[in-house]
Order: C-alpha cells, then sequence, then structure tokens
C-alpha cells in the first residue's frame, strides 16, 4: 500500500509543474507580457 500511494504523489508531482506551464502559456496567448508572466512565476503567484 506504502508504493501505491508514494507512486500517486510523484505522479501527482510530475503534473503540477504542466499545468503551471500551461497557465504561463494561457496568460500569455491572453496578451500578459512574458516578464510580468516570469514575476508571477518568482513570487509564486502561479
Amino acid at each position: 500500500m506504502g508504493t501505491r500511494q508514494g507512486r500517486k504523489r510523484s505522479l501527482r508531482q510530475l503534473k503540477r509543474p504542466r499545468r503551471d506551464i500551461m497557465r504561463g502559456i494561457l496568460l500569455w496567448l491572453i496578451g500578459i507580457p512574458i516578464p510580468i508572466i516570469i514575476l508571477l512565476y518568482l513570487f509564486h503567484v502561479i
């Protein structure tokens, strides 16, 4: 059982950065400049 929970947790951690990248791309597509998106990442807003 411990192994399955560890796998699920690691899979979630792998999917999260992908979701964050997609948010950045979405913000860029709606017109927010890249330097602003980088600042949002640096301050953990996204």
